[in-house]
């Protein structure tokens, strides 16, 4: 039955993918962020946008724009995309929000951002894991400094692969300062596949899945451009996870098949990512969605990508080997297309140039600028 619904984080491409889908499917999708430009603004297929301040800074004062919205176009559900998602689940915790919202309880969305408690969950519910070492002082790192580079050390809460050092020498583990409020993962490198997979679930049921590999990259981090990597072995990895949490939303890991051809996980991301460009199916995605829903499969088989940020972020794979680079951003669908409907590629550059004058504000990375205000890193 068709029903007014709220994706927030509109800034994010999968936020734009989600609200043509949901609308297609006779669903009125109104957006929510707390910036001037987000992608999603630019489409057609929304019913309507509002800036809201952001939940990171000022929550009180985004949770009564948030209620008066909900209340006033009567939202039945709300779909998280990014890390707005922890503050939500917070004030939804507290009860502060007048519709339910489509994630699971706050503890455990913070369990499964935690790199470290992550990795003991799967262990507890029987998965395969790497060696994963939390570190909450600079003893406990000065212990694995003789085998730096057999690791990966990375912040326990961070995102976009943001400060990883990969098999580093030990004299560059010497600005890294864990405690316990900032704690860092030790985890064995393992050489192999990376692989990345996207979820949605309903109480514990899986109802979505799309895996894939990254083909270009923002940095070391979240994947511009991508190709499927299905296997049975993903699929078991996510279903059990799931079932074994009660997972109820969306939900995203990052995994690694190991030269032994073991997968494993290496950390997770609950919320939307890229792997959601690969239904285009409205109804089939829309109907998961429900209490009798079917599980739904993806529909696009080829490589998909953000070719302005692909053109971004690729500069020294064009200026290196410029014909690569041409034949695979040619074979590459533009995850922002959509026929009949914005942004193309003016709003990818509008939204671009608010993350670019906000790093530049404040002297950040332009992924640093990307989530500046939604963050969350282990506050209480």
């Amino acid at each position: 039955m068709p029903e007014t619904l709220l994706v927030t984080g509109a800034r994010a491409p999968v936020a734009l993918h989600l609200t043509r889908l949901l609308s297609a499917a006779g669903h009125r999708v109104l957006l929510a962020d707390s910036l001037h430009l987000p992608l999603a603004r630019f489409s057609r297929m929304k019913a309507g946008y509002l800036r809201i301040p952001p939940l990171r800074f000022q929550p009180e004062a985004a949770a009564g724009a948030l209620s008066d919205l909900i209340t006033r176009e009567g939202v039945g559900l709300i779909l998280p995309t990014c890390e707005e998602i922890f503050h939500l689940a917070r004030l939804a915790q507290q009860g502060t929000l007048p519709s339910p919202l489509f994630a699971p309880p706050f503890a455990l969305l913070r369990e499964a951002h935690d790199k470290g408690a992550f990795i003991r969950r799967c262990a507890a519910l029987g998965l395969a894991v790497p060696r994963s070492l939390v570190l909450t002082s600079r003893a406990e790192l000065e212990q694995l400094r003789p085998e730096a580079g057999d690791l990966v050390f990375k912040p326990v809460w961070s995102r976009f692969a943001a400060k990883v050092l990969l098999r580093p020498s030990p004299q560059a583990l010497d600005p890294i300062r864990p405690t316990p409020q900032a704690p860092w993962l030790a985890q064995a490198y393992l050489p192999g596949e990376e692989i990345s997979l996207w979820a949605m679930a309903r109480h514990g049921r899986l109802r979505g899945l799309a895996a894939y590999r990254a083909r270009a990259r923002a940095g070391q981090g979240a994947a511009i451009a991508c190709e499927p990597a299905e296997s049975a072995d993903i699929t078991d990895f996510a279903r059990r996870f799931i079932e074994g949490t009660g997972w109820h939303g969306q939900i995203s890991f990052d995994l690694r098949r190991d030269a032994e051809g073991r997968l494993l996980p290496i950390e997770c991301n609950p919320r939307a990512t890229s792997g959601l460009h690969f239904f285009r199916d409205p109804k089939a995605f829309a109907a998961a969605f429900g209490a009798e829903g079917r599980e739904v499969h993806p529909d696009v088989t080829g490589p998909q990508g953000v070719k302005a940020a692909m053109l971004a972020w690729g500069v020294r794979p064009l200026l290196r080997h410029p014909r690569q680079f041409l034949r695979d951003w040619s074979a590459t669908g533009e995850m922002t297309a959509w026929p009949g409907d914005p942004p193309g590629p003016g709003g990818q550059i509008a939204a671009m140039a608010e993350f670019t004058l906000t790093a530049l504000r404040h002297r950040l990375s332009l992924q640093e600028a990307s989530t500046r205000d939604i963050e969350w890193n282990g506050e209480d």
